[in-house]
C-alpha cells in the first residue's frame, strides 16, 4: 500500500555508523512508543500516536531526500518491506524515479480483453451502424481473444500477434487486415492511457507474414443500355415478387442494399412522389430524399 511520499533537499549526514537490519520481527511487535525506528539502509519502522505503525524509506531521488511510504504493517512484514526498500534504492541510485516506479505498479493495468471492450464502448457511440460495431468487438472475441485475451496490454508483443494473424492471414485476408487494425486501436489506447510504453508492436509486422493474395476485384458493372432487359429477367427469376420489386427500386433509386432493407412506408410520400431516408439511416449522416 502506497503510504505518500515527502521530498525535500538533500542535508548532510550525520557522522557515526548507520544501523544494518537493526530490527527483528519480535522487536517490531513489542514497539509501543511513538516515533521513528531505524532498520538500515534508510529503512524506518514509524509508529504513530495512535500506535499504527508503517514502513518508510529515506532515500535520495534525483538530489532531493524522498520519505516513500512502503505500506502498513499489518500488509507488509519486515523481510518484504527490506526486499521493497532494496528495489527503490537501486532505482534511485541508477538515476531513476522510484517515487514514478512505485506509482506504475500500483496502477491497475488492463488485460487485453478489458481493453478492447474499453475502446469498444468508447467507440460505439460515434457508431451509427450497429453491424459495424458487432462485427468490431466480435472479429477480436473470435480471432484475437484465444491468444490475448488474459495478456496485460503492457505485455503483448509483436510475437503474441504475429500468433494471432498468422493463423488467418491468407486463408481470411480481409478478416485479417481488420483484426490488425482493430487490435492497433487498442494498444493505442492502452499507450494513451499510459498502460504501455514504445512503440506499437504492430509497426512493421508485415515483415514477418506471408504476402498476402490479390485482392478481388468488384463485379463488373452492367451497361445503363442492358438494365431494362435486365429487369425483364429478373421478374421471370424464382426469387418471390418482393425481391424482385425492392431490386427494381434499389436500382431505380441507386440507393444502398441496407436503405432499401430498411425502408418504411412512413419515409415514403406519394403525394408528393418522394423517399424521404432519415439521418440515422444513411452513412453520411445526412437526410437524403
Amino acid at each position: 500500500m502506497f503510504c505518500g511520499v515527502e521530498c525535500g533537499m538533500e542535508s548532510k549526514k550525520k557522522k557515526g555508523p548507520h544501523p544494518v537490519k537493526a530490527l527483528s520481527a519480535v522487536k517490531v511487535r513489542s514497539l509501543k512508543k511513538s516515533g521513528r525506528y531505524a532498520d538500515g539502509n534508510g529503512l524506518y519502522l514509524v509508529v504513530d500516536p495512535s500506535g499504527a505503525k508503517r514502513w518508510a524509506l529515506r532515500t535520495v531521488v534525483q538530489g532531493k531526500r524522498c520519505d516513500i511510504g512502503l505500506g502498513s504493517l499489518r500488509l507488509v512484514s519486515l523481510a518484504e518491506a527490506r526486499e521493497e526498500s532494496q528495489k527503490y534504492r537501486k532505482v534511485a541510485r541508477s538515476g531513476g524515479d522510484p517515487i514514478a516506479e512505485r506509482r506504475r505498479e500500483q496502477a491497475t493495468i488492463p488485460t487485453f480483453k478489458e481493453a478492447a471492450q474499453l475502446v469498444h464502448a468508447d467507440h460505439a457511440q460515434t457508431w451509427k451502424n450497429a453491424k459495424h460495431s458487432n462485427q468490431w468487438i466480435n472479429s477480436l472475441k473470435q480471432h484475437a481473444f484465444p491468444e490475448l485475451e488474459n495478456l496485460r496490454v503492457d505485455t503483448i508483443g509483436t510475437a503474441n500477434i504475429l500468433k494471432v494473424l498468422s493463423a488467418i492471414w491468407l486463408t481470411k485476408p480481409e478478416t485479417a487486415r481488420r483484426v490488425r487494425q482493430r487490435i492497433g486501436t487498442v494498444l493505442d489506447w492502452a499507450k494513451a492511457s499510459g498502460f504501455r510504453t514504445g512503440s506499437n508492436p504492430l509497426d512493421g509486422i508485415e515483415k514477418g507474414l506471408p504476402k498476402q493474395p490479390s485482392r478481388k476485384s468488384h463485379h463488373a458493372a452492367l451497361p445503363y443500355i442492358e438494365i431494362p432487359k435486365f429487369i425483364k429477367k429478373l421478374h421471370k427469376s424464382d426469387a418471390s415478387e418482393i425481391v424482385h420489386l425492392a431490386f427494381e427500386f434499389l436500382i431505380l433509386t441507386a440507393a444502398r442494399t441496407s436503405e432499401v432493407l430498411g425502408a418504411t412506408w412512413s419515409e415514403v410520400d406519394l403525394k408528393s412522389k418522394t423517399w424521404a431516408i432519415p439521418a440515422e439511416r444513411i452513412k453520411s449522416a445526412r437526410a437524403h430524399r
